[in-house]
């Protein structure tokens, strides 16, 4: 395995250079406004570094730039909602649970058409091909070119959604869609919101994964680019084009993994304190835990693959206010280098805090040596207590566990924390997250319900379909094995149904590592 691993934070580009499970290479370098010039800096001052990462097997980029658009409202494009359920699910509309500010910038349109599934498979009604004609070539006079399509239980049945894109595309030829079904799980709004968010991210993904192969070619290296996702895996960059969606946490799963490997640990609760927050997941069985509530994006309600993370607004550039003690949630983020005291500027950060302690030695410190020394030691109680706090509402049970620090930011983290073992630290903790994304593997997932199927032969076919989403992402088929596995029977659906989940992962498919 010789694999390159980018993360593209708020404040900092971290690039690795991985092979055979050994890190020989690692750089940090400010991210830009200019996504691509960071990831090119990046690459040149890690192949400077480690002259052997010109020439990698595939090149692992993991991003918060999706995440950022929705949170910021910026590059988001307009996109139209075509739901599948009359005479059902008509009460709440399509973007009826969304921040009014998003809504009016995103809103393309809402059309409802008959059709959809019952719970237990049968028809509510036949679709109606003249009302989603119709609403197709209302789509394309409005000049919106992304759909996102629902349909009423569409997980368990999704040829309705299906059928209405074939329509779509014959009226709309240009027009990207976004299918629900292939996205969310069963619940209807939920599942609807993240296809919409999809919807209005394509174009900025199409724009972003460019960019990124246009970053690899100037930098010289030729290999396959693949995009870290939520889970904690990877998929090929064609496939990361029309599923943005599935990249928004990227991040802080991708410091998860690469904790876990520096740490050589399974399961472990692991604290990641960059230069704007922390985040703070749990580990089992060497994979983020996966959320199964709605997660909000951007104030957005959604059902679909997300890591169980907590986040707060303590990191390296995080504002203190010398009087009150207030941490943040301001962050001067990716000025770093030129607003904190320790570099010469005019602001207190956490970053100073640190220095004036003695935690880290970076900067000046005689730029901090006015600090008063009370003011210091308050404003560290307070940051040790922020995370403290954080690290244990993530636990899920009272039995001691590791508490791995990883982050540039990771000093601000206190040496022992109550209801943890210990605290580890790690080599290369200051880029944990490049080395998560250069040493994931491609997964596959299957959430949806069966009926009237025994049990063995529901979770084989369960294992069949993420098995065969596995491999199209990449994977090579000898080598998935069953990560996680659940079945629940659902009494109050007919016809003995179950609802069966499957996740799997597997090793980049030689033929996608060939530079």
């Amino acid at each position: 395995m010789k694999h390159i691993g980018i993360d593209v934070g708020g404040t900092n580009t971290d690039a690795v250079f991985v092979q055979d499970d050994q890190v020989l290479g690692a750089v940090k370098s400010p991210t830009t406004g200019d996504v691509t010039r960071g990831v090119c800096r990046a690459l040149a001052a890690l192949i400077q570094a480690c002259p052997a990462a010109a020439a990698p097997e595939a090149v692992m980029i993991g991003t918060t730039h999706f995440t950022n658009a929705v949170v910021q409202r910026c590059d988001l494009a307009p996109a139209a909602a075509l739901r599948v359920c009359l005479p059902a699910a008509a009460s709440l509309l399509p973007f009826c649970d969304w921040p009014q500010d998003l809504a009016r910038k995103v809103n393309g349109g809402t059309y409802l058409v008959q059709g959809g599934h019952e719970f237990d498979g049968r028809e509510i009604m036949p679709l109606d091909e003249r009302a989603v004609r119709d609403a197709a070539r209302a789509i394309r006079a409005s000049g919106v070119s992304s759909v996102a399509i629902s349909g009423v239980f569409s997980p368990l049945i999704g040829t309705a959604e299906l059928r209405a894109g074939e329509i779509l595309r014959q009226e709309h030829p240009d027009c990207r869609i976004t299918y629900s079904h292939q996205l969310g799980r069963i619940g209807l709004l939920g599942r609807e919101n993240v296809a919409l968010l999809n919807a209005t991210l394509i174009d900025l993904a199409h724009k972003t994964t460019d960019a990124f192969v246009q970053a690899l070619a100037d930098s010289g290296i030729r290999a396959p680019l693949f995009l870290t996702q939520n889970d904690g895996t990877v998929t090929r960059a064609e496939n990361a084009r029309d599923f943005p969606v599935h990249s928004f946490a990227s991040g802080p799963t991708n410091s998860m993994r690469g904790a876990v490997f520096l740490a050589a640990i399974d399961d472990a609760v692991v604290c990641d304190v960059g230069g704007t927050t922390a985040d703070v997941g749990c580990v089992q069985n060497g994979f983020p835990r996966q959320a199964n509530n709605m997660v909000e994006v951007g104030g957005v309600r959604t059902a679909f693959r997300m890591p169980d993370l907590l986040s707060i607004g303590v990191g390296g550039g995080t504002l203190v206010d010398p009087h009150s003690l207030q941490l943040g949630p301001v962050s001067v983020g990716h000025r770093l280098l030129d607003e904190a005291l320790v570099f010469g500027g005019a602001r207190l950060t956490c970053t100073d805090i640190a220095v004036a302690a003695g935690l880290a030695d970076i900067g000046d410190r005689a730029r901090v040596a006015h600090l008063d020394p009370a003011m210091v030691r308050g404003a560290l109680a307070r940051i040790h207590q922020a995370i403290a706090e954080t690290c244990d509402r993530m636990k899920s049970s009272a039995r001691n566990v590791p508490l791995i620090a990883v982050g540039g930011g990771s000093v601000l983290i206190p040496d022992q924390v109550a209801g943890f073992s210990e605290v580890v630290r790690v080599a290369n903790h200051a880029v944990a997250n490049a080395v998560g994304a250069a040493i994931a593997q491609v997964s596959g997932e299957v959430d949806q319900i069966f009926l009237d199927l025994g049990r063995d032969e529901l979770l084989e076919r369960a294992r069949a379909i993420a098995v065969e989403r596995a491999v199209a992402a990449g994977a090579q088929a000898s080598s998935i094995t069953v990560i996680e596995q659940e079945d629940i029977p659902l009494a109050y659906l007919p016809g003995n149904a179950v609802r069966a989940r499957v996740r799997v992962v597997g090793e980049i498919a030689r033929r996608d590592c060939q530079p």
